[in-house]
């Protein structure tokens, strides 16, 4: 290594020449592929349904044909985006997401146990943006970074802050899966904070009500039973058990072959999270739960890579880091067979390639079950200081 390279390494501005250089080439090849960001063009037709008084389940829009999914809550957050053009809604969701990676960074060191500095939050961020849920959140225009930060925030907050909890509760009334969360905080004897919660979810629902009064019906007593309508279960950007599971038996409907094994991920992903000897790794065990047994997890929603890979790295887990870190930029999943019914074909050998999150979640998952106390998750040990006379200046 030469001396201009560590020169380089160690000069104070790397970091941030690091974070403009790569949210610039993000920039560049969004412009030059016209990635058209098709979930923000959703969001904005789902706050111009409630501005202009039009049925909120009842359109489609985009190539894709896509529908609004979310609760009623959902639709009014998302009113201020329906008075801009669509071009300026791209503009704000890339910009929005690139502050909300910036916190996701800093909250996940602090999940972590470390509080990071600016440049080492930069430097984090610039290379967190091309992990694929990262970089595919970007590209779709999705919310899955706010979701993770209001959690991840409330989670990370001290003991005893008022109104900790709220925050997870909003964030289910957008997206139900966060809703596991409120789980852990009952199984942890957190349950002043779950009541919360429980509340803020609740106080949502009454909104979405209030002023949607006939969508918030057909949600909850209908759309909310149909995961088909979201997409096709069994396509590879479905990184969920259920889609592996649908891939591996070559079945489009696998039925109990993939209720049954998710009620048992359930149990054991929420035992472990409530016997894990660290808070962190609760919340990471909690989180990786929640996407296995959604019925739909597209792989960008799996953006709780990033605290993941965070603790992972804090710990000194060097070999789980670096399986991640392959897993989430590897894009194998897009390297398989698809298209029509292609993704019910795949070989055997292909398998692993069209489900790395589910196999690696559920890898970690096993880890913890098989030893939650003193095994690969258990907290490492707390260095005492040395004496004052032997401490370096």
């Amino acid at each position: 290594m030469t001396k201009r390279t560590v020169a380089l390494r160690s000069h104070p501005a790397t970091p941030f020449v690091l974070l403009a250089v790569s949210f610039l080439a993000l920039g560049t090849l969004f412009a030059v592929l016209r990635v058209p960001m098709p979930d923000a063009v959703v969001y904005r037709a789902e706050g111009a349904s409630v501005l202009h008084g039009r049925d909120l389940y009842g359109f489609t829009i985009t190539e894709g044909r896509l529908p609004a999914t979310y609760p009623p809550f959902a639709a009014l957050l998302f009113v201020p985006v329906a008075l801009l053009p669509v071009p300026a809604v791209k503009l704000v969701f890339c910009a929005v997401n690139a502050l909300l990676l910036v916190w996701l960074v800093r909250l996940s060191a602090r999940l972590a146990g470390r509080e990071a500095a600016l440049p080492r939050v930069c430097a984090g961020t610039a290379l967190a943006l091309w992990l694929e849920p990262v970089f595919q959140t970007f590209g779709y225009g999705q919310i899955n970074l706010a979701l993770a930060c209001l959690v991840l925030w409330d989670l990370t907050r001290p003991p005893g802050a008022r109104l900790r909890g709220a925050a997870i509760g909003m964030a289910t009334g957008v997206k139900l899966t966060p809703g596991l969360f409120v789980v852990l905080l009952l199984l942890r004897g957190r349950g002043r904070e779950a009541a919360t919660a429980t509340a803020a979810f609740a106080a949502t629902v009454a909104l979405g009500a209030l002023v949607l009064p006939a969508a918030s019906v057909e949600y909850w007593t209908r759309l909310f039973f149909r995961s088909d309508r979201v997409g096709k279960t069994w396509i590879i950007d479905n990184q969920s058990l259920r889609g592996l599971v649908a891939r591996a038996l070559h079945d489009p409907s696998p039925g109990p072959a993939w209720l049954l094994p998710a009620v048992a991920v359930a149990a054991a992903g929420l035992w472990a999270a409530r016997r894990a000897p660290s808070e962190r790794w609760g919340v990471l065990l909690t989180a990786l739960t929640a996407l296995l047994v959604s019925p739909i997890s597209w792989s960008h929603h799996w953006v709780w890579c990033v605290p993941l890979i965070t603790v992972l790295l804090a710990e000194g887990r060097r070999v789980w880091a670096a399986v991640a870190l392959v897993c989430f930029t590897a894009r194998t999943m897009w390297l398989v067979p698809r298209g029509g019914d292609g993704d019910l074909r795949l070989a055997w050998w292909q398998q692993p390639l069209a489900s790395p999150y589910p196999l690696l979640a559920l890898a970690l998952l096993a880890a913890a079950v098989g030893d939650p106390r003193r095994g690969r998750f258990a907290a490492p040990p707390v260095r005492p200081p040395l004496p004052a006379a032997r401490q370096r200046p």
